[in-house]
């Protein structure tokens, strides 16, 4: 099982900002940002790569929460980033389908 099923599965702490039955989103333990939260599904798809007709849904979800987040961390109305990496070499270190959403004083612009 990977970390952050285990995360989802609650098996790891990680201090929550949001959750409902499709998503779960968490702060990053390494900040880029003053706002950095990761979002994932709870069902576990490898990445981008993996999105099929069946599971596609998921991605409207992850949207939604990531405007929710945003409204709910202050940073709607100002903007934010909204990022996935999608294999190894685009510096995907987790195996498991999740958005960085990011803003907030100190949103650094290497991440881009």
């Amino acid at each position: 099982m990977c970390l952050f099923c285990k995360i989802v599965n609650k098996e790891i702490a990680a201090d929550i900002v949001y959750e409902n039955d499709e998503v779960m989103a968490f702060k990053d333990i390494n900040p880029k940002a003053l706002v950095h939260v990761l979002i994932v599904p709870k069902v576990h798809i490898k990445n981008v790569g993996e999105i099929t007709k069946d599971n596609a849904k998921i991605l409207g979800a992850i949207h939604l929460a990531a405007n929710e987040i945003a409204k709910k961390m202050g940073i709607f109305e100002d903007g934010y980033r909204l990022i996935t990496n999608c294999g190894e070499g685009a510096g995907q270190t987790v195996w498991h389908l999740h958005y960085h959403l990011l803003g907030g004083e100190g949103l650094k612009e290497e991440i881009i």
